[in-house]
């Protein structure tokens, strides 16, 4: 099983940005639906958004018109561009992939391709 890498993560002001990544996906995952989860201190693990084969996107309300899921051409790097960031982002970011779950909010878990260690997104007012 792959075992995926997730980087991009530091501490910003409200207000910045930053691009986490993801991977690497080799080829067998290239038609999997791709998704981000993050985990703050004392909550539950959140979908935050996931992009499928076809290149649909779902965003977690709290992230619309401000992240944006992407991943390049070959599908073996997945992104998450986080603008206007917010306190209330800092978390633990994590990646996943599977072939049926995007756009159902499904619990990380139970995605056939995940735990990294993920990466931590820091945001101070």
């Amino acid at each position: 099983q792959v075992q995926l890498v997730e980087s991009g993560g530091g501490a910003v002001q409200a207000g910045g940005s930053l691009r986490l990544s993801c991977g690497p996906f080799g080829d067998t995952y290239s038609s999997y639906c791709m998704g981000w989860f993050r985990q703050a201190p004392g909550k539950e693990r959140e979908a935050v958004a996931d992009i499928d084969n076809d290149d649909t996107t779902t965003y977690a309300d709290s992230v619309k018109g401000r992240f944006t899921i992407s991943r390049d051409s070959a599908k073996t790097t997945l992104f998450l561009q986080m603008d206007s960031l917010k306190p209330e982002d800092t978390a633990m970011y994590y990646c996943a992939a599977d072939p049926f779950l995007c756009g159902t909010y499904s619990d990380y878990d139970l995605w056939r391709v995940s735990g990294g260690q993920g990466t931590q997104v820091t945001v101070s007012s």
